[in-house]
């Protein structure tokens, strides 16, 4: 039996003219109504659409849960496997001997902004200090919550939600589009990545809905990010001085809201219309330093042993009980109290959130990591976008988290730092450190990290709107009509917005793990389609049959 040649050609239907010219029609509009509902149900309507949003979400987490810790199980194993076999590790996301477009510094530095740089800066701190007070072992009455024996546990946990599991997600959506863009030539959008599986059924209806639900998981996945990031954005222009835009429990006001969102997604809009060579890679490039520089104060004036004690233990307990922590999935007996109960509870608080985020993140940050990756081996693409960026937010979390635990167990905060909200804790841990030595200097380093979460949040942003519009183009990376920027500028904000007032975060969050469960049945087939490419392009390789674009054009005729 003869072996053919990939797939090479996915017309995917788009407007020859008008408004919508060069944009899928099926795709763009259907997109803009689904979330334009959304907006509607959440501002008209708060109470009702939270209250909904929370039902569907409990079905969700009684139901799902094993899912989304097996999916990113799997997604895990598929990306080391990849790297590992030397079939796939050598192959070229691009075509035999391109070379990359963006130095080592810039890749990561855009790699980095984008997929969690807003995070860190809410959860680098957070999260230790939330895992310290309980986590399984807690509950379990293995280890005390609040106490020294408790901090390798604090860490354990924070570094499986940080680390390989969530760059899995985005490593195995940025593979898949990479490679069947790059060296098949198909169009860069998510379901060229399924054309192993489905061939050119995907130009029709099929094709149309992978791509609807990628926008759709898109944009709640960004609204989460900001969500965090606006409350955090908030909490900073208070600590600067600027009053008026926070409530008493900590969050943001109506006005903290507005104010924060104009700032932010205007700053967005602009930079997404000057493209991703211009104002995304220097926006990377300044958040890539004031981090450099934020991390550097934390590892020299911070808690320097503790953190180094942290990163070490922590790390050894991470991969040790990764197995484990990636595919263990605690039952509920249904007895609200119980240790069953509560570990049940946690994993639905804690893992399955985090999964579903990253996974409502990946085509974003997959699309955006394939057109920043193009050139690159297999191997280095997962070391670079998988591995690399896990120990960097290792790093994040051993010193900056390190320091707080550190400096309320022997440092005398006496609940400072734990007590302030998770978007103000950085801020509160700052300010302990520096106002007794100069009130100045703890303004100056609140400026520093409320200007480097502007630069994170307009980088995500930004890149979410060059990242929707690309899949709304059926793939084109070119430029995109001014309009449809602004709109996806302007929706993301309304989406963010109107989810905040419906409910806070918990609204953010809740519509995002129900937009992320379409699409991780989408991820799950990314997998198998990408395996099957390469196992038959293996076997086309050693019958001597084209497997690139640049081959086949090449290839004399007979």
């Amino acid at each position: 039996m003869s072996i053919q040649e990939p797939l090479t050609e996915l017309p995917i239907k788009t407007a020859d003219t008008g408004f919508y010219r060069g944009f899928s029609l099926n795709v763009t509009v259907i997109s803009k109504i689904i979330i334009s509902i959304l907006v509607v149900w959440c501002i008209v309507w708060p109470t009702d659409a939270g209250r909904i949003l929370g039902e569907w979400n409990s079905v969700i987490l009684a139901n799902f849960a094993a899912w989304y810790i097996w999916s990113v199980g799997f997604f895990i194993i598929v990306c080391l496997g990849l790297a590992i076999w030397p079939t796939a590790g050598r192959l070229n996301l691009g075509q035999p001997g391109e070379k990359p477009e963006f130095s080592n510094f810039s890749w990561f530095s855009m790699m980095f902004g984008a997929g969690i740089g807003v995070g860190m800066l809410t959860w680098a701190v957070a999260e230790p200090v939330a895992h310290f007070g309980n986590n399984p072992e807690v509950i379990q009455g293995i280890t005390n919550g609040g106490a020294a024996d408790n901090v390798r546990m604090a860490y354990k946990w924070s570094f499986l939600h940080w680390g390989l599991s969530a760059w899995a997600c985005y490593a195995v959506a940025g593979l898949s589009l990479a490679f069947f863009s790059y060296r098949r030539g198909l169009p860069l959008t998510i379901r060229s990545s399924l054309t192993p599986l489905f061939g050119t059924a995907l130009s029709g209806r099929l094709g149309h809905l992978i791509d609807i639900v990628a926008v759709v998981a898109t944009i709640l996945g960004v609204a989460q990010t900001l969500g965090f990031g606006v409350e955090q954005f908030v909490a900073g222009l208070t600590r600067i001085g600027i009053s008026g835009l926070m409530a008493e429990d900590g969050g943001a006001t109506g006005m903290g809201i507005v104010v924060t969102l104009v700032v932010i997604m205007g700053a967005s809009t602009l930079s997404a219309l000057s493209g991703v060579g211009k104002g995304i890679k220097w926006l990377s490039n300044i958040n890539m330093v004031l981090s450099i520089i934020l991390l550097g104060f934390f590892i020299i004036f911070g808690a320097t042993f503790f953190g180094a004690q942290a990163m070490v233990l922590g790390v050894f307990d991470y991969l040790i009980a990764l197995p484990e922590m990636s595919f263990n999935v605690f039952r509920s007996d249904g007895v609200e109290g119980s240790e069953d109960f509560l570990l049940s509870q946690w994993q639905g608080w804690w893992p399955v959130f985090y999964w579903a985020w990253w996974i409502a993140f990946a085509p974003f940050v997959g699309l955006f990591l394939a057109r920043i990756s193009r050139g690159r081996s297999i191997r280095e693409f997962v070391l670079g976008a998988m591995i690399v960026p896990a120990l960097m937010c290792f790093v994040w979390f051993s010193w900056a988290g390190g320091t707080a635990i550190d400096l309320e167990l022997n440092g005398g905060a006496n609940g400072v730092i734990f007590g302030a909200a998770n978007g103000d804790k950085i801020f509160a841990m700052t300010e302990f450190m520096l106002a007794p030595i100069a009130q100045a200097l703890a303004w100056g380093m609140a400026l520093l990290i409320v200007v480097l979460l502007m630069t994170f949040l307009v980088t995500s942003a930004d890149s979410a709107v060059l990242i929707v519009n690309t899949i709304n183009a059926a793939g084109d990376e070119g430029p995109k009509a001014r309009p449809h920027i602004m709109f996806w500028g302007a929706a993301l904000a309304l989406v963010v917005g109107g989810l905040l007032i419906s409910g806070g975060t918990s609204a953010i969050q809740t519509a995002m793990v129900i937009g992320a469960l379409p699409f991780s049945v989408v991820m799950v087939l990314m997998c198998i389609a990408l395996i099957k490419a390469i196992y038959n392009d293996g076997r086309r390789e050693a019958a001597g049959v084209a497997t690139t674009t640049a081959e086949m054009s090449s290839t004399p005729a007979e």
